[in-house]
């Protein structure tokens, strides 16, 4: 028989069983359209956690307390209060540090904030000015902190969207106080929103000026006075800087701290968290796609299943076809054709159900969480490969025992 022939028998045996048929392929593009559009969703996902870490800068260095490990980019991050305010200041120096664009210090404490009847625990950050662009923290009204505020201490207050919201409802927060464990602070301004998920917290927050943070709210201090600082923020001129910049700040600290052995603080990068956050979601989006391939094998199983019924049910037809002359090559290609096509056009269906449902729930909010996908045409690709791969393992073995069936035996078949 010529392939044409084959394929169609093949086809002229599925449309003897439509409906069958119709159920055996619906299994594998369920299957696909799972795998297409879970994978969407992680690949979605994905992108959207890396874009809005790189909106809060990819020049940026992080500068802890705590002992450093071996190479240029230090870790081993711990809890020592080893930096002040005074090494923030120090590497803003353009003779020493050329690489350094900008510097905000910060200091993090939490605290239970008071406004009428209504409170909230939230985390309060003692920042200066320069935090609002290192750190990419606009304000949505009134004003950030000033350099006027942070040198006279001042019992000023500006609040993440999520906390105005708290303790204000609909009101405008600024200009109205607000009780700071017992101190009455100022509202200066409302930070930007930055959304839901996980950035969210950033709206869970509240900064006030880094010495306020220090002499009002915090009370830590080093054996010569200093205002100790939790970690720095440090923007480097530009992306191509990053190592320079890294040096001349291990350089600068390690004069200040008169460090002869180990490092006494560490320095890390915005590129290593996004790194580090794409090798852990590329390792969530593998998990979904494998659990949406097991709906794959599941379909697989089905056209198998179908494939044994319909050789039994054909008995006799193949006893005729064998005694007419048709050879085992003949009857196992027809079998084969007919779960490949089963499997490939199912495929096919899945691809173009998974293409519209991942764009279907682009951008929509659902359960309180806005999904974001992005169809990635290599993975359709693979899922149309795969679901034709199982059509033609899963229908080997039907169709090599439909080849086997001796002419006489399959005609005395009843």
């Amino acid at each position: 028989m010529s392939p044409i022939d084959i394929l169609r028998t093949a086809l002229s045996s599925m449309g003897a069983n439509k409906l069958r048929a119709g159920l055996t392929l619906l299994g594998i593009v369920i299957g696909v359209t799972a795998v297409i559009s879970l994978m969407a969703i992680g690949r979605g996902t994905q992108d959207a956690v890396t874009s809005r870490i790189e909106q809060l800068g990819t020049n940026l260095l992080f500068v802890r307390p705590g002992a450093s490990s071996q190479g240029r980019v230090f870790g081993g991050q711990g809890s020592a209060g080893t930096l002040t305010l005074e090494d923030a200041y120090s590497l803003t120096d353009p003779v020493l540090a050329p690489s350094v664009a900008n510097v905000a210090p910060e200091l993090r404490t939490n605290a239970q904030l008071v406004a009428g009847r209504k409170n909230t625990s939230t985390q309060i950050i003692g920042v200066t000015p320069e935090y609002e662009t290192v750190r990419n923290f606009p304000v949505q009204s009134g004003n950030f902190i000033s350099d006027g505020q942070v040198f006279n201490r001042s019992e000023v207050i500006v609040l993440g969207s999520r906390v105005a919201e708290t303790l204000f409802g609909f009101r405008d927060p600024v200009g109205q106080n607000v009780r700071v464990d017992g101190r009455q602070f100022t509202v200066v301004g409302i930070l930007e929103s930055h959304g839901g998920g996980v950035f969210g917290l950033f709206d869970d927050q509240a900064l006030v000026p880094i010495t306020t943070a220090y002499y009002r709210l915090s009370g830590r201090r080093t054996n010569q006075g200093d205002v100790t600082v939790n970690s720095i923020n440090v923007e480097a001129v530009n992306v191509g800087a990053m190592d320079q910049a890294i040096d001349e700040i291990a350089t600068v600290l390690r004069l200040r701290h008169r460090i002869t052995d180990e490092d006494d603080f560490t320095v890390s990068s915005q590129q290593e968290t996004i790194e580090a956050l794409e090798e852990t979601t590329n390792t969530f989006t593998v998990f979904l796609g494998g659990i949406a391939s097991i709906s794959l094998l599941v379909g697989g199983i089905g056209i198998m299943n179908i494939m044994l019924v319909s050789v039994t049910e054909r008995t006799r037809e193949i006893g005729v076809r064998k005694a007419m002359g048709a050879k085992r090559r003949d009857i196992l290609l027809q079998f084969v054709a007919e779960a490949s096509l089963l499997s490939l056009g199912g495929g096919v269906a899945g691809v173009a159900a998974g293409y519209a449902l991942s764009r279907a729930i682009d951008g929509r909010d659902i359960i309180g969480q806005t999904f974001q996908t992005v169809f990635s045409p290599e993975i359709a690709i693979l899922a149309l490969a795969v679901s034709a791969a199982i059509g033609l393992f899963f229908g080997i073995y039907p169709a090599t025992r439909a080849a086997r069936l001796h002419p006489i035996e399959a005609l005395r078949y009843e």
